[in-house]
This record gives C-alpha cells, structure tokens and sequence, in this order.
C-alpha cells in the first residue's frame, strides 16, 4: 500500500461516518418498511392490473429493499463492529522517536502512560535516578485516542477539575522497544560496526558523540511510515513500520504497571540555577571518564569559578573541570547561598550521555534536599520547527561529610582544567 494512501486511511478513524438515522433507530425502520413491504406486495398479489403497478408494486419493491438494508445495518453490521482502539497513530520517521527513548536507556523496563496529549515514557533505578521523556502528539501525522473516561466522582465539581486527564498506564520492556524501532535503521548500524571494528579508537573515543554525515538518520531520510496501536487494556502494543514493499509488525506485551513514585524534587526550593550548553556539560564529563572515577561532586557558587565539576575516587586519580561565567558557557546562572555541593555517583550522570548528545541546551537545578534535576532540551527539525525535552533527577550520597573532605583535599592537592567562555 502507498505510504500517502495509508496515513489517509489512518487518518480517517479519527474523523467516522455518522450515519443519518442512528444505530438506535435503524431496527424500529427497518421493520416498517417491511411490514409495509409485505403489506403493498399482498395487495398487488390480490388485485395484479396496469394501474396497480406503480402504485403498489413500485413501493413495495423499495420498502422491502430499503428495508432489508436497514435491517442488516441494524443487527449485522453494528452487531460484529469491535470497538475502535484505545490509541492509534501514525508518524513518517521513527528518528526522534528512537532518540528520546534511548536517552532514558538504563532499565529493562519503561512506563508507558497514554493520554490525549502524547505518551510519557519515564525509567527508574533503584529509586536513586529517573529520566522522563515524552512524545507529543505534535510528533505525529495523526494522533487518536479512545480512552475509557475514569470512574465519575461524588458530583462535586470541584473534584472534577481536580482530576487529572484521563490516560492508560502500562510497561514494556524497553530493549524491545528501542530494537523495534530501529529495524530500518539496521544497515547504518551495521556500517557503522564495521568501521569500529576497523578503527578500534574510534569506537572507544568519548568525544565521537557526532553521527555520520551521510547516514539516513543524519540526512533526514524518511524510512517510510510507523503505526503505533494499543487496542484493549491488557492486550500487545503494535507497530507496523512500512517501507516500500517491507511491511513488519511487531506485537510488544504489556505488563502490569509497577508505578514508580517520582524522586521529590521541591522547585520552591532552589540551592540553584544554571543553563548552559549541552555539548559543554558532556565534553567536560568526557574528560572526567577516563580516571573512572566512582563520584562526581557538582559545586555551584556565587563567587569563582561558579561551577565546578571534580571526580573523586578514581582509579587513576581525581579531576576537576571550572567553568567561568561567560555569556557563552553560563546563559543563566543564580545560587541562593554562598554555594551548593553535592556528590552523586558518577556512572548515573554519565548515563545521561544520550542526552546530552542530542539536546541543545541544558538545565541544572539543585533543591534544598540536594537531589539534582537535568532537564534537557531537544530542537525537533523540520517546517514548524518545535522542542522535546528529558527531565532527568538524581540523589546524591549521604555521607556529605566525607565529600566535603574529598573536594578540599581535591582543590589543594590534585590537578584541575578551567575552561573559560
């Protein structure tokens, strides 16, 4: 089938045929018009003549066969009719699609919440890191939800307002996922092992975050058209991806969704603020990564060098990256105290690496319980233009004690790099 044709025939189910006389009404109808078939069909059988044949043979004819329309509409047609789909829609690239959901790439399993304005996809690790991303329906060529409204409330009104949308919650096992969507994809993947295998640096390089300048993903080439559906609770997540005369389609299973509680994160609160450059938060953890170090110590103060990035507990030693607040490296920066520190472990920001690969800008936010939040913002090209974005969130050790020591023994005894805007 023609890609065009089928986003049109998607497309249609969000706009049905309503028919001119109800699904309520076409039985009571359709036996008038056969009893009043039958009726004309008796009276012509009884008095057959030239002048009865337009006036009872004629609309006996049409009563009985409008009629028998009416009547299989009634309890044929509409008797078989599934329910339409509790989510459908329709995209002609998987590229961002894919990109969003490998940021979040650190569990086996991903929470998947449908509602009428997009799909969230969040993943949580031991209750010590979360990253969220969404796809909104803006994404897609057509977008159309069935979703069961949520039981009615105690008729207050205010609880109704209250309520959140409506919206269904399941997991899928997000390996299968991502490997899904990637299925047309796989003949630049294979061309890009071949070339690591070749060039074994190239494939360990922390700095080759850039993708092929003549791959499909970077060119910007449509691999056909992708079909997303879930159909009932309870049942597969579908997608059907077309290209050309290839047409695959992969059932995921849903499973019972474990709902994880989001890592508390108080806005009111702020230690501090900071946007800056992606690309510069992931060259500098870049230079970090190969002390494999075990924490990461983020200090933001008022005074210089503002924001300070050292890893301890390497086994080739500690680090530590300054950044000078320059309009080119800091675009927005405020700390409420003299500073804000705190230590994470270092293998969960760099875990983050997708995302700063793929966003333009980045977010740093530190609240007063100093768990830090990273929200990343991602351009969607294209006529329109538009933006995504990945929250991330991470709690820091507990013993702040000890860090402290290590940043102290780090800022008198041990090497740093400055990078100046």
């Amino acid at each position: 089938m023609d890609s065009s044709l089928h986003e049109v025939w998607q497309a249609a189910s969000g706009s049905p045929f309503t028919p001119a006389i109800g699904k309520d009404n076409q039985f009571l109808l359709a036996f008038i018009l056969l009893v009043l078939g039958f009726g004309l069909s008796g009276a012509f059988a009884l008095n057959r003549s030239v002048v009865s044949l337009p006036t009872l043979a004629v609309p006996a004819s049409l009563s009985l066969a409008v009629g028998v329309v009416y009547m299989f509409c009634a309890v044929g047609v509409y008797m078989d009719a599934p329910d339409p789909p509790i989510f459908r829609a329709v995209t002609s690239s998987t590229r961002l699609l894919y990109q969003l959901l490998k940021a979040i790439n650190f569990t086996n399993k991903v929470h998947v919440e449908i509602t009428e304005k997009g799909i969230r996809f969040s993943t949580d690790h031991a209750r010590v890191m979360q990253g969220v991303t969404h796809w909104d329906k803006s994404l897609f060529t057509s977008y159309t939800t069935n979703i069961p409204a949520p039981e009615e409330s105690n008729g207050n009104p205010d609880d109704e307002d209250d309520a959140p949308p409506p919206s269904v919650i399941f997991q899928l096992s997000l390996p299968a996922l991502l490997e899904t969507l990637q299925i047309f994809g796989a003949a630049d993947a294979a061309a890009r092992q071949a070339r690591s295998d070749i060039d074994p640096y190239r494939s360990t390089n922390l700095r080759n975050y850039r993708s092929d300048a003549f791959s499909n993903q970077t060119l910007g080439m449509s691999n056909g058209t992708c079909s997303l559906s879930y159909n009932a609770e309870g049942d597969p997540f579908s997608i059907i991806l077309e290209e050309g005369s290839v047409k695959t389609t992969c059932n995921l299973t849903t499973y019972v969704p474990e709902i994880p509680e989001d890592i508390p994160f108080d806005i009111e609160d702020l230690g501090f603020k900071i946007i800056t450059q992606a690309k510069w938060l992931l060259d500098a953890l870049a230079e970090l990564t190969p002390a494999s170090p075990e924490k990461l110590i983020i200090t933001a103060s008022k005074a210089a060098p503002y924001l300070k990035l050292t890893s301890v507990g390497g086994a080739l030693g500690s680090g530590g990256i300054d950044f000078a607040q320059g309009k080119d490296l800091l675009e927005t920066f405020s700390v409420r105290k003299k500073k804000w520190s705190q230590a994470f472990k270092f293998d969960m920001l760099k875990a983050a690496n997708e995302a700063m690969r793929i966003a333009t800008k980045v977010s740093l936010r530190g609240d007063g319980q100093g768990v830090l939040s990273m929200q990343f913002l991602v351009e969607v090209g294209g006529e329109g233009g538009g933006v995504c974005f990945l929250d991330f969130r991470f709690v820091p050790y507990a013993d702040r004690e000890e860090e402290d020591d290590d940043e102290t023994e780090c800022d008198e005894g041990e090497h740093g790099m400055e990078v100046d805007g």
